[in-house]
């Protein structure tokens, strides 16, 4: 697992440590028993302090999705709830799809931001459609 620190974001380090974590783990990158790097190589490999990785590992561990382990390391919960009961979303028949659509953005030149914005855009049209839908469908009913 490496981590990809976008200070440009206005997301916390930590917070994205977090977010990163439980995505690979929804997505299945991330399997129970895999153990995370440690704070120094997090450190080494994207500039944020140690003690930013030893907090976002802390409050995962209150999440329950990984495990602290005095003197082994980190490891990813046998039970970690973002995983328990779901089919990793790389496993989707969309998955492919949508990394094919994701590299052909990047391709034309979208940066990963535009690419996140346009995602976002998309799910809030969906969630928006959806509400509508739920709301037509309850006038329908009265």
């Amino acid at each position: 697992m490496r981590y990809y620190i976008e200070r440009r974001r206005g997301v916390t380090a930590h917070q994205q440590i977090v977010e990163q974590t439980k995505r690979a783990v929804r997505a299945g990158v991330l399997k129970p028993g895999d153990r995370l790097p440690t704070a120094r190589e997090v450190a080494e490999t994207s500039a944020v302090n140690p003690n930013t990785t030893l907090k976002a590992y802390r409050e995962l561990d209150r999440d329950g999705v990984v495990e602290l382990r005095q003197g082994v390391g980190t490891f990813i919960a046998a039970a970690a709830p973002a995983v328990a009961g779901t089919v990793p979303a790389s496993e989707s028949p969309l998955y492919a799809e949508l990394k094919q659509w994701v590299g052909r953005a990047l391709g034309v030149g979208l940066v990963e931001e535009d690419v996140r914005d346009l995602v976002e855009l998309i799910l809030q049209e969906c969630r928006e459609s959806e509400a509508g839908a739920v709301e037509g469908g309850r006038d329908n009913h009265a």
